[in-house]
C-alpha cells in the first residue's frame, strides 16, 4: 500500500475547515496549514509562501502567520473530532509518521488546489493568540519561525591612527509565543542564522587588523521555519 503524502492529508484535511462557499477561505487557514505539510507543490500554497514572504517584507513588517486570523474555532455543525483543531492533530500525526514527496502527482496536487482557497484583503497589526489550545509539541512548527530584521549592519576598517574596526548595528528578531502571539525583541548580527547571507567577516572588537575587518553593509528581513517533520525552510529579503 502507498503511503499517504503529507500534502494530501493536508489537503483533506482542508475540508473540515471550508464552509460552502469555499471562498470564504481564510489566507492565514491556508499559512498555517501548508506550513505545516512543507508547502506541498500546489497553487495555493504558493501563494500561502508569498503572501507571508509578503508580510515581512519593509515596510513596515508584519507578522507572517496571523493565527488569530484563522478560525479554528469555528462554529461547523461537525463531531468534535472532526473539528479544525482536531484536524490539526491529525494531520501532525500523519505527517510526521508518513515519508515526503518532492512533488505531488498532479491529481493530488488538483485536490490540494480545490480544497485550500486563498482570500485576499487587508491585514492589521493587531496581535493576539489562537482561538484553540496550539501549547502542545504538534504546534511547535509555529512556534518555530523566527523572523530577523537587519535594519542596518555596517561594518568598515578606519586605519591610521585609529587602527579600528567601526561598526553599526540594528537588529531585531519576532518570535512566537505559546498560543500563537507575536513579538519582538533586539538581537544581534552574531545571533543571525547561519543560512543568512551578507554578513561573513563581521568582526568582535579585538580584530586586530583590516584583514579581519571586510566592508560590509547589510539591510535584510530574514524568515525561517521548521515544518511538522523538521525540515528547514527560510527566504531572505534583501534591500
Amino acid at each position: 500500500m502507498n503511503p499517504i503524502r503529507p500534502a494530501l492529508s493536508l489537503g483533506l484535511a482542508l475540508a473540515f475547515f471550508v464552509p460552502a462557499p469555499a471562498s470564504a477561505y481564510q489566507i492565514d487557514c491556508a499559512i498555517l496549514l501548508c506550513l505545516a505539510g512543507g508547502f506541498p507543490p500546489s497553487v495555493p500554497c504558493a501563494q500561502a509562501r508569498a503572501e507571508m514572504i509578503r508580510r515581512i517584507t519593509p515596510w513596515p513588517v508584519e507578522p507572517p502567520l496571523q493565527i488569530w486570523r484563522c478560525p479554528m474555532h469555528a462554529a461547523f455543525d461537525l463531531p468534535a473530532t472532526q473539528r479544525p483543531a482536531a484536524r490539526l492533530y491529525q494531520i501532525a500525526a500523519t505527517s510526521a509518521q508518513t515519508p515526503r514527496s518532492p512533488a505531488l502527482p498532479p491529481s493530488e496536487a488538483k485536490l490540494v488546489d480545490q480544497l485550500v482557497q486563498v482570500a485576499t484583503g487587508e491585514y492589521s497589526d493587531g496581535n493576539q493568540t489562537a482561538d484553540a489550545d496550539i501549547s502542545g509539541p504538534e504546534f511547535d512548527f509555529v512556534r518555530s519561525i523566527r523572523v530577523f530584521s537587519v535594519e542596518i549592519a555596517w561594518q568598515r576598517w578606519r586605519g591610521g591612527d585609529a587602527d579600528i574596526c567601526e561598526q553599526a548595528q540594528s537588529v531585531r528578531v519576532g518570535t512566537y509565543g505559546t498560543q500563537g502571539n507575536f513579538g519582538w525583541r533586539a538581537s544581534s548580527v552574531k545571533a543571525l542564522p547561519a543560512a543568512f547571507k551578507g554578513v561573513k567577516g563581521w568582526a568582535d572588537f579585538s580584530s586586530p587588523d583590516s584583514s579581519h575587518c571586510p566592508g560590509i553593509y547589510k539591510r535584510s528581513v530574514f524568515i525561517e521555519w521548521h515544518d511538522h517533520e523538521g525540515s528547514y525552510g527560510f527566504e531572505q529579503v534583501d534591500y
